[in-house]
């Protein structure tokens, strides 16, 4: 059985990967096949041979039901004739709604089409929608004040399921499709329609309702004991599982402290509430022979504890919100209540690789997610480390001292086990390891779990105002050590980061660390140490000489390019902000900085003060070493007060690097003396030159400096490559300038629908009809151009065409 679910997670996995899916005919050949295989395979003796044909039945299995689930899931993609279009739908809010500066998004199970009539057959069953403030007839409107399970209707404006595609970056698209959301988009402020009118019914009663509209009270009753607490959002996490009031800043410091497992509902609280729950249920069961109920005469203590454990883990779970680490932990329960309830020993890795499959079954899309590999790996590491050693400890306790001693001694062991066989996962997943991980975790795990972790979920239930000493309690504890951890990781050394392993180093470091932790009377196992010098010696990659490398990223509406030669690396604009939390800084480029091991630019080049341009910079500037910023910033603004060094781009500045001329173009020195000029025409255009190739980042300069350029530059303006001014804008890429230039290659940072329309249609043709090839990134995702330095053209490579997968539908 072990076999058969470890194949099926590999066949899951495996499908994961595919750029198409097979027809469902097919897929369900696959699966009628693989279980007759797997039938007559049983009665073979257990040899290899019998393993072998259970994994590769699994496998195929796993492939074929992944493959199922998904072309049910894709069945109810929004047909892209309906983007952009007002819709008038009815249903009910199916989500924990989350409000944030500029109102309020939630998920919404449509029940019906109101208008237009022919939408009603092609409208996906559920929304991810966003309702914002908007100005009415001169007056803020504000959102609806939405609460799970009311009926609304609601006129929608909605689009296909599209994020940013990039190396190492979060995928949106996949991750929507796994909640099964087929279209998103937002709330259009109706003319006609009072807030009071658009509420149809305050409760529809279904279970998931009752669970989210628990989950809501549950918040609120926190927030309310709380009012402007800082770390209100962790007492929410802890009790509810939901983490998106957990600040980015926050965060940052219980990743490098290593302790970002315990923020949320993790199988270490759920085991420990249902453990609690389950003693006290056996002993109050036992004991009702003092009462006339005599209750275990009509059951055994030990099932109606079992039952009773199991039953608290589902509430719990159902609080989490099904999170895949709750889900593992809860079926693990359940085999082991169902165990008990039938009177069946069964071992511990039988019960761990059933919740496996149990996991990829109801959700394939789980094994693409750090939580899931997290979750399994520490489980089973802690099987393989702990292998031959609890007898033995049972034997010798034969004192209270002694019983301390060993307990304390299996506790150290057990954080050792943990820290040491997670390092090549986390490297693999992050990049990094927590060096003071385990004095944090051996602080926060008691202090979250026995002391927080309760008192956050009984003051969320007393009443007032016994609930506000509770719960202040509780987030007095969180604050205490939180402090003590920002300490901790304000060290340089708290976190030894590298660049994301090769599938062998991963390996080495795999089977290294197995072999340090191989239970007592394995022979040297020290020498396990050698299998992580691999990951200890990893650098990040880098041109070769003669080469340059740059990266186009796909932020959305906005700009951000890397450029790399051997030994330097220069960063050009860091995309939009998205939210106070949330820019293309902490959200596209540190990802994939750090996947690749780099934690220094040589310089930054802020073209201008537009968000789309500037919005991620300060991200950039407080994780990445910055030695210089370059920029048309004000003096005084944030970014440059930021900055080590700051100074302004000037026409006629120049340098090289590795073999590679960098020329800024504009704007003069004498630009910043005037007040007339806008931050679009005080674009820094830059330049850089590979041989007798190269490449013109310009920003986003309109006609005027576009016909200046020209005419001051005529030839040397020539460029192999262009990044399109301001984004293709109508303002923009006129017949004079792209004369002067001549690209062979045209680039167009855009977001996908973007609400500027760029590029517009007049430009993009206009690119067209001189031969030049177009790339768009909401099209292509990331772009990566790399340079050789010779006569020969740069390569191309586009991101989702390299990296193409079934979710993407182009």
């Amino acid at each position: 059985m072990r076999s058969v679910i470890l194949g099926l997670v590999a066949g899951a996995a495996l499908l994961q990967v595919q750029a198409t899916l097979l027809s469902n005919p097919v897929l369900l050949v696959l699966l009628l096949v693989s279980a007759i295989a797997l039938s007559a395979a049983r009665r073979l003796a257990i040899s290899t041979a019998r393993i072998t044909t259970f994994a590769a039945c699994g496998a195929v299995i796993g492939f074929a039901w992944a493959g199922l689930y998904a072309q049910y899931y894709l069945m109810h993609e929004l047909p892209g004739a309906w983007e952009g279009r007002d819709l008038t739908v009815v249903g009910t809010v199916d989500s924990l709604p989350y409000s944030f500066e500029q109102g309020v998004r939630f998920n919404f199970s449509v029940e019906r089409v109101v208008e237009p009539v022919e939408a009603r057959d092609v409208i996906p069953p559920r929304l991810a929608l966003s309702w914002y403030s908007a100005f009415r007839m001169d007056e803020l409107q504000k959102v609806g004040s939405v609460r799970p399970g009311e009926r609304w209707q609601l006129t929608v404006r909605l689009r296909r399921p599209h994020g940013n595609a990039n190396p190492h970056g979060f995928d949106y698209e996949v991750w929507l499709l796994e909640q099964n959301l087929r279209a998103t988009g937002y709330v259009r402020p109706d003319q006609n329609a009072s807030l009071k009118n658009m509420r149809i019914d305050t409760f529809v009663a279904t279970p998931g309702n009752a669970v989210e509209r628990c989950r809501a009270w549950l918040r609120e009753r926190i927030h309310d004991a709380l009012p402007d607490k800082e770390y209100a959002g962790v007492i929410v996490a802890l009790v509810i599982g939901d983490q998106r009031a957990v600040s980015q800043s926050d965060w940052q410091v219980f990743n490098r402290s290593g302790i970002g497992h315990l923020i949320s509902i993790s199988g270490l609280h759920i085991t420990m509430i249902a453990g609690l729950f389950s003693a006290m249920v056996f002993g109050l069961w036992r004991r009702s022979f003092f009462t006339n109920a005599q209750l275990p005469l009509l059951l055994p203590a030990h099932k109606a504890a079992a039952l009773a454990g199991a039953g608290i883990a589902l509430l719990y779970v159902l609080l989490a919100g099904f999170g895949i680490p709750a889900q593992r932990t809860l079926y693990m329960l359940s085999v082991v209540a169902l165990a008990l309830w039938f009177g069946r020993a069964t071992s511990v890795s039988h019960v761990l690789c059933l919740a496996l499959g149990v996991v990829v079954m109801i959700d394939p899309w789980a094994v693409l997610w750090p939580g899931f590999w997290l979750s399994f790996g520490a489980v089973g590491i802690l099987l393989f480390a702990t292998t031959g050693r609890a007898q033995g400890h049972a034997r010798a306790a034969e004192s209270y001292g002694t019983r301390g001693f060993l307990s304390l001694k299996a506790a150290v062991h057990t954080q050792y086990a943990i820290t040491i066989g997670l390092v090549p996962l986390t490297l693999l997943l992050f990049g990094q390891v927590s060096l003071i991980s385990p004095i944090a975790n051996a602080i926060a795990i008691p202090l979250i779990s026995f002391v927080v972790t309760p008192l956050s979920l009984i003051g969320s239930m007393l009443p007032s105002p016994l609930s506000a000493w509770v719960l202040g309690l509780a987030h007095f504890l969180v604050e205490s050590l939180a402090h003590l951890l920002s300490w901790l990781s304000a060290s340089r050394i708290a976190v030894w980061t590298s660049p994301l392993p090769s599938w062998w180093a991963f390996l080495a470091a795999l089977l290294g660390t197995l072999w340090m932790l191989a239970p007592p009377g394995w022979p040297v196992r020290w020498l396990g140490v050698l299998g992580l010098v691999p990951v200890l010696l990893l650098v990040p990659t880098r041109p070769e000489e003669g080469e340059a490398w740059v990266t186009a990223f796909d932020v959305g509406q906005g700009m951000a390019l890397l450029i790399e030669t051997p030994q330097r690396r220069l960063l050009y604009d860091t995309g939009p902000s998205f939210s106070p939390e949330s820019d293309g800084g902490n959200r596209v480029i540190l990802p994939y900085l750090k996947a690749r091991g780099i934690d220094r630019l040589d310089a930054l080049v802020v073209s201008h003060s537009d968000n789309d341009h500037s919005g991620g910079a300060l991200s950039v500037l407080r994780d990445v070493k910055v030695e210089k910023l370059l920029s048309s910033l004000p003096l005084d603004h944030p970014i440059a007060l930021q900055a080590v060094t700051h100074e302004r781009c000037a026409a006629g500045q120049g340098w090289q690097w590795d073999g590679v001329r960098f020329d800024m173009l504009h704007p003069s020195s004498e630009s910043y003396e005037s007040t007339k000029w806008k931050p679009n025409a005080r674009s820094c255009t830059l330049r850089l030159a590979i041989g007798s190739q190269s490449m013109l980042l310009p920003g986003d300069i309109e006609a005027a400096q576009e016909a200046a350029l020209a005419a001051e530059r005529g030839d040397a303006l020539r460029s192999t490559v262009l990044l399109a001014p301001h984004h293709g804008s109508g303002t923009s890429s006129t017949r004079q300038f792209l004369d002067a230039v001549q690209p062979k290659i045209a680039l167009f940072q855009v977001g996908y629908r973007n609400r500027y329309r760029h590029p517009k249609k007049e430009v993009y043709e206009r690119y067209g009809e001189l031969n030049i090839q177009r790339v768009r990134t909401d099209e292509a995702g990331a772009l990566t151009l790399k340079f050789n330095g010779r006569d020969e053209p740069p390569v191309l490579h586009e991101y989702r065409s390299e990296h193409a997968r079934y979710w993407y539908g182009r």
